[in-house]
């Protein structure tokens, strides 16, 4: 119940603070440029996002190959999916989060707080497994 309260308001909220945040840099630079801008960060994003998932992707599978598991690989490609998710989204604060999730110098960040995400879901036994 709680987690449906939470994506009810960020539902609200994140539109809102794109839209405050739209207004408020084109105030600055005009409606036109503003929107320039917005679609140069998506377009740089998604090519960002395509460079780092190819990478990642040959990573896991070079660790495949040599009988390691792709734990880390896998939190950065799980990263990289959701940064690109956000950088599709029209808007500067999702931009900026979709940025941070798909560079790799910040990525480790977002890694360290999904892993004890994780761990926190397999110890409560809430975490569902998956096999074909």
């Amino acid at each position: 119940m709680i987690r449906n309260k939470w994506l009810w308001a960020a539902l609200f909220a994140v539109p809102a603070v794109e839209l405050f945040g739209f207004i408020y840099v084109s105030s600055f630079l005009g409606a036109p440029k503003t929107l320039l801008i917005m679609l140069a960060t998506s377009v740089i994003g998604l090519l960002m996002m395509r460079f780092e998932g190819k990478k990642v992707l040959q990573d896991s599978r070079t660790h495949m190959q040599e009988g390691r598991v792709p734990g880390r690989t896998m939190l950065d490609g799980l990263c990289i999916f959701f940064g690109g998710l956000l950088l599709i989204l029209p808007g500067f604060v999702t931009d900026l989060i979709g940025f941070t999730l798909v560079f790799p110098l910040t990525r480790p960040l977002y890694r360290v707080f999904l892993l004890k995400w994780i761990e926190k879901k397999m110890k409560n036994g809430t975490f569902t497994f998956y096999r074909r």
